[in-house]
């Protein structure tokens, strides 16, 4: 029976790997699409300070157009005033000259807020400015190791599977037909639990003492009462009660 429970407790082990494994094949392609997403998202975010340094430079440029055409319109007036043959050409040059010069200081103004919006964007990719260098290898590094970290888990699993089989296929028929029945039943996939501060740690129910003291004492297989979950306890305590 010792034998049997060792090859049970080895089976529960390789069977909560294989469980975690399995999901970690499973939802890989969903795993690598919200890695994918955060990237983006990571990416938008620079993307989105160089486009408002573009935005902001773009702008300036068109201030700065508009100022030109402004100042060019104003050279005209000036020479329209200087020419002026009577008053209603006097004052309709002065208007114009007037409202240009309130254009150009207007343009002005918004080109020194264009400045400070480029200063400011500058700072802050200058301050970014090896996050962003490193931004594609970093992503490529990430999705190598997600991968590698993948085929690592095929690789495991498989493995690991060959192992099952053997231990599965050392288990007397009636005892392996019971565990797979457990391990099928249980939605964590637990057939053979520890008992801990006396409880099985499955289903979390208070054993009698004297299964507690059974499973300290003798290597017979004993199952929960409450659950039927295979028992078994720690094997350092176990030697410690056997010893005593």
């Amino acid at each position: 029976m010792k034998s049997e429970l060792s090859n049970l407790i080895e089976l529960q082990k390789t069977d909560t790997k294989l469980r975690q494994l399995k999901e970690n094949i499973e939802t890989a392609t969903t795993r690598r699409a919200e890695l994918q997403d955060e990237f983006e998202q990571h990416a938008s975010s620079i993307r989105e300070i160089q486009n408002r340094l573009a935005a902001a430079k773009e702008t300036k440029a068109d201030l700065e157009r508009q100022i030109i055409e402004a100042k060019t319109s104003h050279e005209r007036a000036d020479r329209n005033l200087k020419t002026a043959q009577d008053q209603k050409q006097y004052e309709a040059a002065m208007r114009e000259i007037d409202s240009l010069d309130r254009q150009i200081s207007k343009f002005e103004t918004e080109v020194l807020e264009q400045l400070e919006i480029i200063d400011e964007v500058n700072g802050v990719l200058e301050e970014r400015k090896e996050e962003i260098a490193n931004l594609e290898s970093d992503w490529e590094k990430t999705l190598a190791d997600f991968e590698s970290s993948l085929a690592t888990d095929r690789k495991e699993f498989d493995k690991m599977s060959k192992a099952r089989d053997r231990v599965l296929s050392s288990l007397p028929e009636r005892l392996a037909a019971v565990y797979d029945r457990l391990v099928s039943r249980s939605r964590d996939g637990i057939a053979v639990a520890e008992v801990i501060n006396g409880a099985c740690s499955a289903c979390f129910m208070s054993l009698r003492k004297q299964i507690v003291v059974e499973l300290r004492t003798t290597n017979e297989i004993i199952t929960c009462e409450s659950c039927t979950r295979i028992l078994f306890v720690n094997s350092d305590e176990h030697q410690e009660a056997t010893a005593s």
